[in-house]
Order: C-alpha cells, then structure tokens, then sequence
C-alpha cells in the first residue's frame, strides 16, 4: 500500500482527567514516530477505533462512573484532516462499567462493546449526530472463580464481530467462555445463541478473538494461561470447532504473565500474540489449508507489559504499547517469514493500551 503519511492515535489508561489520547505521525518508509499533539481531558481512553470513512473516532471511557451515573461512556469525535486534531462529538453511557473493546459494523452504523467490569455487552447506535443511547444489552451471568482474584464475576473483554457481521462473540474472562449472539445490523439488535458457546479451559481467561481473513478460521488468546485456541469457523451456522491449542509461552517460563493481544497479518500468514510479563510477542506461521499454527519464536517486546499490537497500513511496521514503560515502540514486519525486527523507533505515552490509525 502506498501512503505518504499515517495518523496515529494512542490510548491511555491513566486516571489522569489531564490526559487523554496522544497524536502521532508515522513514517511509512523509516518508522519513525512524530509527535502531533493531546487530546486531554478525555477519561481513560482504553480502546480506540477509526470508522471506515477515516472520518471519526471512537473511545472507550473506561471508568466504572461518569457523569454522575454508575456506567462507563463512549466518545465520539470527528477527525480533522490532515492534522488528526480530534473534535468532541458526544458521549454515551455504555449500560455497564469499564468498558473496554470497540467493533463497528461495516456501515458504520452500529458500535459494540464489552463493559469489563459488570460483565455485560451492549450496541450503540451511530448516526450523524454521533453516538446514540444503548440499544440492546445483554447481562452475563457466572463467573469460575478458578483465579479468584480475576475470576469473581463474568468479565467481558472483547465483542467482536464476525467477517459476515451476521454473529457477535463475547470472549467472558471471568466466565471461561465466549458467549455468542446473533447480530441484526439494521436494528442494532443482540439475540443470545446460547447452543453456539464456546467453552475454553477452566482458569484459561478468553480474552481478544481474531478471525482470518479467509473467514474460515478463529483464533481465541486466552489471557490467564497464557494460550491461543484455534477453531474451524462456519459462518452460515455461527459455531466454533476447535482445532487445536497452543501456549504463547516458552516450555521454561514460570513466573507471572497475562497474554493480551492477537493480531494476524492481511496476507492470512502469519499470527501475533503479545505475553506481559514474559514481555515478548510470541509469533506464529498460520497454515492456510487447516488453519493451524505453528510457533516460530519470540521478538523481545522492546519494552514492559506490551498491552496491544497493531499494524500499520502498508504492513511494514507493528506498533507496540509497551503499558509499563510508557512507550509506544515499532518493530519492522518482515512479510515473507513473520519476523519482527527492532527500528530504534519509539514516542512517549503514559500508560498506552491501545493504538489505531489511518492512512492519508
């Protein structure tokens, strides 16, 4: 993909009401980051996605009150071109705490999310407005208590929808499941589909979902122990099979970690997992006929706690929020055999957690 230039934006996790989302400038060429300014005073802005359109952006307020009301938000800004400069253009309550994943259908029309906290998933209408009141919600129920001290209740950490925006799933930390619903995209509608949850490992803690381009595969990194399920997917149907599972982990490894991110290039070929504690990205050849992984080694993250991985436009470089070391660091994605190699190139960012972008 040829680009001349790439808007960065980067969420924090701070509980500073000062800070807020960080601007960027990437360099296509050299992967040099260049700093294009704040925008403060926007609560915890955990999880942040670009529309479509490149024309707005969405932020989780990642706060368990706001407002004066018990629930965390959903921003929405317009995105002013070609400086990134984000404009406020509302905010809603999200019907549960800690909200902390963004999806957005196709058209742009529907936002969901997971509220961590409280357990419960919700859609938001979109229109030109901006966001609009929750439309439907759905309350998880149970939780394993296998790890008590993350495990006390249903815990929601992704919503992601599927390639055919037909089905939506829950990847439920505290539950040791992902809960699976039926999506309407013209009502904004949620219907549980019970029969069609999948079920992980007690204590394996689901928490991001990643499907393969091809639309035929699923991958679940499973954050408290440190694994990545592979599932045969079937679109018309919504169910996962299970493939086989892998760790994130060296056989050696014993002291704490918390996987947290799964990424998967646009070619299909290969597979990313990001290990805090063990502070690495654990990288993966993905076979196109069966959908299985095969483990090919571990980048060093460049930093402590790298909470998510993204790639950029032109899949040249994979930024990396380095939570711990309040940096965003970039490492150069070398195509033809998924390795990953250090750039010498970083930004400062208190607390980064998540980082998206958009190609001008």
């Amino acid at each position: 993909m040829a680009t001349s230039d790439i808007l960065i934006w980067v969420g924090t996790f701070t509980e500073d009401p000062d800070e807020g989302i960080h601007h960027f400038r990437l360099d296509p060429t050299s992967g040099a980051l260049t700093p294009a300014g704040t925008t403060g005073g926007v609560p915890n802005p955990f999880f942040l996605k670009v529309d479509a359109t490149g024309q707005r952006l969405y932020a989780t307020n990642a706060v368990d009150e706001l407002d004066g009301r018990a629930e965390g938000g959903m921003s929405a800004f317009t995105i002013e071109q070609p400086s990134g400069e984000l404009r406020l253009l509302n905010r809603q309550a999200t019907g549960g705490t800690l909200p902390c994943y963004i999806s957005l259908d196709r058209s742009g029309r529907q936002l969901l999310t997971g509220n961590y906290n409280s357990g419960s998933v919700a859609v938001l209408p979109i229109d030109a407005d901006g966001l609009q009141p929750v439309s439907s919600r759905w309350q998880h129920e149970g939780f394993t208590a296998i790890n008590p001290e993350r495990q006390d209740g249903p815990h929601v950490h992704c919503m992601v929808l599927d390639p055919s925006e037909r089905w939506a799933y829950a990847a439920d930390l505290g539950a040791d499941v992902v809960r699976v619903y039926a999506f309407d995209a013209d009502s904004g509608s949620l219907t549980p589909a019970h029969d069609l949850t999948v079920t992980a490992k007690p204590g394996a803690g689901p928490r991001h979902i990643a499907f393969h381009p091809s639309g035929a595969y699923a991958y679940l990194l499973n954050e408290l122990n440190g694994t990545l399920g592979v599932y045969a997917f079937d679109a018309e149907s919504g169910r996962f099979d299970e493939i086989h599972t892998v760790t994130t982990l060296p056989a050696d490894f014993t002291d704490e970690n918390y996987a947290a991110d799964v990424q998967l290039l646009p070619s299909g070929d290969f597979l990313y997992a990001s290990n805090r504690g063990h502070d690495s990205i654990a990288r993966f050849a993905v076979d196109a006929g069966s959908g299985r992984v095969e483990f090919i080694g571990h980048t060093p993250a460049e930093g402590s706690w790298p909470w998510n991985l993204a790639i950029d436009p032109t899949t040249n470089f994979m930024l990396v929020s380095n939570y711990e070391s309040d940096r965003v660091d970039v490492l150069r994605i070398h195509t033809d055999t998924g390795d990953l190699t250090p750039t010498g190139h970083s930004a400062p960012a208190p607390k980064p957690t998540c980082v998206t972008m958009l190609a001008l």
